[in-house]
């Protein structure tokens, strides 16, 4: 793998981490009692955006890191993966 292709796994890596670690830590108004009138209840109390994204580039740089050590310093790849579906060919 060259240095693009690592650098697109990360990045598409990390909006996946985005997604997955958003809803974690998140307070609703209605969690808080305190409810902006003209806005729902289920909306954010805060967006707290740098905590977020500071959580989803730590939890890539680990996911990432077990993606580099297995398929760069193990040497595993996919033709290595068991084949669970037979062939129908």
């Amino acid at each position: 793998m060259s240095w693009i292709s690592l650098t697109a796994v990360f990045f598409i890596l990390w909006w996946l981490m985005l997604f997955v670690s958003l809803p974690f830590g998140l307070r609703t108004q209605d969690d808080e009692q305190e409810v902006v009138l003209g806005t729902t209840s289920s909306a954010p109390k805060g967006p707290h955006m740098l905590r977020a994204l500071i959580r989803t580039t730590l939890l890539t740089l680990v996911v990432f890191g077990a993606f580099y050590v297995v398929t760069r310093v193990l040497g595993y790849s996919f033709d290595d993966i068991p084949r669970v579906v037979p062939d129908f060919g």
